[in-house]
C-alpha cells in the first residue's frame, strides 16, 4: 500500500462553528497525527461552541494558530478578566459563555503563543492583511490583525497576475467572502457594500479564506495548500 504524503491545509475564521470544524477535517481526511494545519485566526466569537473548537484543535499535532483580532480580545479577557463593550457586541459574549466553567490553561497558552504571521515556501499566512507598500519587518501586530489594505488593493486588479507582495502567495482571513467590500472603500471597520461568494476567493495571488463561518448562513472553508482542493461545512445557521 502506497504511503500517503503529509499535506498541509489552511482553515478560515472558525468563529466558534464547532459542527463545521469537524465537517471541514472529515471531509478532507486532515490525519491529525501527520498533516499540518495553519489557521488563520478569530476561532473565537460569534458562535456558541468555541472551548470546543480550540479542545479540536490542540488535538492537532502540527498545528500552526494565527493570531486574530477577536481572539486577541478573547486573551485580553481571559489574561486579565475585562470585557470591552465592542468585543461582547461583535461575539464576544459568545466566547465568554462557552468557557463559564472556566478557562484551561492550554487554551489561554494557545493564543499567548500564536504567531502573528506564519511563512513557508515563499507563501505568506496571516490573518488580516499587510501593507503591500512596506516591509512585513515594518509593520505592526496591529496591522497584521485588522488591515485590509493589501485585500483592497487586490480587489481593485481584481484578476490580473500581479503579484502584490514578495510572496507567492497570501492567504488571509478577517473579510468574508460573503461580504466583499468594493476596493475603493474597504476599510479597517466601515460597512461596505455586498458582494457574496460562498468559497474561497483569489484576487491577483492573494486567497481570501473567510467564508463565513460566523455569520448566518455561511460556510467554513478548509483548502489544501498545494493543490488548492477545498472542503467546507454545510451552511451554518
Amino acid at each position: 500500500m502506497e504511503k500517503r504524503m503529509n499535506k498541509t491545509y489552511v482553515i478560515g475564521d472558525i468563529h466558534g462553528a464547532y459542527e463545521g470544524l469537524l465537517q471541514c477535517m472529515g471531509r478532507s481526511g486532515f490525519d491529525y497525527a501527520s498533516d499540518r494545519l495553519i489557521c488563520l485566526g478569530d476561532v473565537c466569537d460569534r458562535r456558541a461552541r468555541v472551548k470546543e473548537c480550540v479542545d479540536e484543535l490542540l488535538k492537532v499535532r502540527n498545528l500552526v494558530m494565527i493570531m486574530g483580532n477577536h481572539d486577541r480580545w478573547a486573551l485580553d479577557w481571559m489574561e486579565g478578566g475585562e470585557t470591552e463593550g465592542i468585543w461582547l457586541q461583535q461575539g464576544g459574549s459568545d466566547t465568554v459563555n462557552s468557557y463559564r466553567d472556566g478557562v484551561p490553561e492550554e487554551h489561554i497558552l494557545l493564543f499567548r503563543k500564536a504567531s502573528y504571521y506564519y511563512i513557508a515556501n515563499k507563501k505568506l499566512f496571516v490573518h488580516g492583511g499587510i501593507d503591500y507598500r512596506h516591509p512585513i519587518e515594518d509593520q505592526q501586530q496591529e496591522d497584521f490583525i485588522w488591515d485590509r489594505s493589501l485585500v483592497s488593493r487586490a480587489l481593485e486588479l481584481k484578476d490580473m497576475p500581479e503579484k502584490l507582495t514578495e510572496y507567492d502567495e497570501v492567504f488571509v482571513g478577517h473579510t468574508p467572502t460573503l461580504n466583499l467590500p468594493a476596493g475603493d472603500q474597504a476599510g479597517r471597520y466601515r460597512s461596505v457594500p455586498r458582494s457574496r461568494f460562498e468559497d474561497p476567493v483569489r484576487l491577483c495571488n492573494v486567497w481570501l479564506m473567510d467564508t463565513g463561518a460566523g455569520w448566518e448562513g455561511g460556510r467554513l472553508s478548509m483548502m489544501e495548500v498545494q493543490t488548492k482542493e477545498v472542503f467546507q461545512s454545510d451552511r451554518l445557521y
